[in-house]
């Protein structure tokens, strides 16, 4: 087994830096990996969570059931209400988009039901936002564009009590 280097405190702006690159070069284990280099010597890095939470996110195409519980646990590390409800909407909103990538039978059910969910998580955000930052509203925007586009996302056929997220 190896044992991991410790990152400098000096270095963690040039770190998260290098994270955010990683992230945006679809290269979300190295994003995840600096994050986590980060969160060793800084646990309370909101930078840093919110860096790997998306990182994690990224992954949700080849690893959902793990990727899905480890962004909620980096999600409850969060200090900020508005950043709980935003990011919780956006890992929800990932999620939906998998089962609509996807595909199969009762996918658009499991889609509709989690874009559902991230709306009303982006509805949270939005009451605790400032004017200025909208952000939750373009990604609910998003959300229901997406459900209007595919006809197939739809809520279960009345009659049915499936509950489909649990």
């Amino acid at each position: 087994m190896y044992t991991l280097k410790t990152l400098s405190k000096a270095a963690i702006p040039g770190a998260l830096e290098k994270a955010e690159r990683y992230r945006l070069l679809n290269e979300p284990l190295e994003a995840e990996s600096i994050c986590r280099d980060v969160l060793a010597v800084e646990p309370g890095n909101q930078q840093a969570l919110i860096i790997l939470l998306l990182a994690l996110t990224d992954t949700f195409k080849q690893n959902l059931s793990t990727a899905f519980n480890q962004a909620h646990e980096v999600l409850e590390i969060l200090s900020d209400q508005y950043c709980k409800a935003y990011y919780g909407g956006i890992i929800s909103e990932r999620r939906a988009k998998i089962h609509l990538e996807r595909g199969g039978p009762g996918s658009g059910r499991l889609a509709y039901e989690w874009f559902q969910k991230a709306m009303t998580q982006y509805e949270t955000a939005l009451n605790s936002c400032s004017p200025g930052n909208q952000d939750a509203l373009l990604r609910w925007n998003t959300c229901a564009r997406l459900i209007m586009r595919h006809p197939e996302v739809a809520p279960p056929e009345t009659g049915t009590n499936e509950q489909m997220l649990e």
